[in-house]
Formats: C-alpha cells, structure tokens, sequence
C-alpha cells in the first residue's frame, strides 16, 4: 500500500480508541515503501554476543554498531517483548507505571522498578535522561507508512535522533504474525537463546489452530472490537490492526464500521455517543484492555448495560498494541477462541 493520505487524529482518538491510539498527532503521509514487505532479518547472529551487529528495521534501515547494543531504551510494549525473550533494556517510554504505582498492562511482566522511565503517557519523553543512559540504540514500533517512532515526541524527536540510532517494528496493517517474526529475529540478534522461546511459538501455533476452528462451527456469532471513553465509545474496522487482521483471516466474524463512518478516526474506527452505542449487534464485545481506556466493570452508561452481549456476559478483553512475543500473544487467542466456544446467539 503506497501514497495513503495523512490522517489527523483528535487528541481524544488517541487515549482513548481501539485500534491504532494516536499515531502521534498526524498520521504522517505514506512512503513508497510496501508496508507488508516486513523487511530482513538481522544479517549477524549474536550467539557469541560479542563483535558487530547489523539490523534492517521495517523502515528499511539498517542499523550497524561496532558490538551488540547493551544499553537499550525501547517503547514499553517492545521491552516487554524482549523481556520475554530474556533482553533486559535500560530504558523505555510509554505506559509503564499506572497511577498507583504498579506495572501498566503494557509492562507485561517487566520489574518495572529496574528500568529508568523516561517518560510515561503520550508527548513526555525526558531527554537528559535518555542521554545520560548513553544509549546504544532506540526500539519502538510504528503505526504509518512513514517510520513514525511511537511515543517519540514530534517536537523533540530530532534532538532523539542524534543519540543514538533508532530501529523500528512495524504494526502497521499487516496481521500480527509478521510483527511477531521480526521481534523474534529482532532478539535473536541482540543474543537471546531463541530455543527457550520455541515451545510459546508452538503454543501460539495451537492456539491459532483452536481459534481457526471455533470461529468455523460458529460462524453466525458476531464480534466488535470497542474502547471506551467517559463520551465515546469507540467501534474498531478490522483492517490496519495487526490482532484484528490475523483473527479475520482465521475466520471471526467481525462487525465492519463502514469506511465512510471510521473517517474522523484515520480509518481505523468510528465514534459512537453512548446513546447509539447499541447501533451494532454484536454477540461478542472485545474490550481495549490499556490503561487509557475505561474498563468494561467500570462502564455505568446505561445504555452499555442494556446491550445483548453485556447482559449475556459475553465481554473479553482485547489488547489493541500486543506485547510482541509469542508467549504473551498465546493467551489473545485462547480467550477469544473460548469466547466463541461458548458463545450463544443474542444480537
């Protein structure tokens, strides 16, 4: 997909919709670069960790250090990630700690009290702290076209640059197997012992498997992918999520905003008063699970408690931005191919 319009997104759209949050202010406009191209695998293995390492991102950049980066600052879903894959980072931006104190969602199973956080909600990212870490390299994802580093700050991101080099995953239209195998090869270069990881990546094989054949014998159950704000509640398309493109292409049955609908949203979701936010009859309701959003127990909108799927009790969280390993995707699949399994007909 090439030359896609730049999308500007309300400040609103980015806490708080399911999908794609934000993509900064602007989505910026799309590159000519193919998006699903997925780029290359590291060209050094980092078995010794030791000597050079060299990694082409999904920008299409190759990053080449003199030895394997040791201090490493990453978005806080991708060190989560690679801790999963026993990579300790320094740093990381992003939702890390939530207001009391502990571990946000998207910390996964870090100890979060071992990393410096240099900053933690949307447009806070402490320079001096990233400087004084002397980074090696810089790891986030990006949601466009253009390589744009998710939650680097648009105003300070060139005084970023300039301290160490930076690598992107990309989630950006394409289903979550890809961004999977490119944080897979991403670890492997950076030294982890990918042979502890195989038996998650077996899982996650079975589990897509279950999931293929319960959205199969229940076709007819309908499934819509929300979030939830305090005036909003939010419908995510399918198409550009990373979890919601792999479930299609396993066979859920989804409700489709329609394009027209998810425009004020980029495209990757509409906006519903909690007065229409029975317009779609869903058997399922997929909840965004991040820290951002209200959560389905704390929803008191009467009209949210009067939809089929609520009074039925079928309502499942969903993690819009994955942690990217295949342990922590493992569990996305099952609950929602148990969620199917036992779902009734109630739209």
């Amino acid at each position: 997909m090439s030359n896609a319009r730049a999308n500007h997104l309300t400040r609103r759209g980015i806490i708080a919709a399911g999908g794609a949050l934000g993509l900064g202010a602007v989505l910026a406009a799309c590159g000519d670069d193919d998006p699903k191209s997925g780029g290359s695998k590291a060209t050094e293995s980092a078995a010794a960790k030791s000597g050079p390492w060299t990694f082409k991102d999904d920008r299409g950049t190759t990053v080449k250090l003199d030895k394997i980066p040791a201090n490493i600052v990453a978005f806080t879903g991708v060190a989560a990630a690679l801790h999963d894959y026993g990579i300790q980072v320094k740093g990381v931006f992003g939702p890390t700690r939530t207001t009391d104190g502990k571990a946000d969602v998207q910390a996964g199973d870090m100890d979060i009290t071992k990393v410096e956080v240099i900053g933690n909600v949307w447009d806070e990212f402490n320079v001096e702290k990233y400087a004084a870490l002397a980074p090696d390299v810089l790891i986030s994802t990006t949601f466009d076209n253009a390589g744009t580093l998710w939650y680097v700050p648009e105003a300070s991101k060139d005084k970023i640059a300039k301290l160490a080099p930076s690598v992107a995953v990309s989630v950006y239209d394409r289903q979550i197997t890809a961004p999977l195998e490119r944080m897979w090869e991403l670890a492997e270069s950076l030294g982890a012992d990918m042979a502890a990881a195989a038996d998650a990546k077996k899982r996650f094989e079975t589990a897509a498997t279950r999931l293929r054949a319960a959205a199969k014998a229940k076709p007819e159950i309908k499934v819509m992918a929300g979030s939830a704000s305090d005036q909003l509640f939010y419908v995510s398309g399918t198409n550009l999520s990373i979890d919601l493109e792999y479930f299609k292409a396993l066979g859920v049955n989804f409700i489709e905003p329609p394009e027209s609908a998810k425009a004020e949203g980029g495209g990757w979701y509409e906006s519903l008063s909690w007065e229409n936010v029975d317009k779609y009859k869903a058997d399922i309701i997929m909840m965004d699970d991040r820290s951002s959003t209200i959560q389905p127990a704390d929803i008191a909108k009467p009209t949210w408690k009067q939809l089929p799927a609520v009074k039925a009790g079928q309502v499942i969280s969903r993690s819009p931005e994955p942690i990217l390993s295949y342990d922590k995707c493992v569990p996305l699949l099952e609950n929602l191919a148990e969620a199917l399994e036992k779902a009734k007909k109630v739209a």
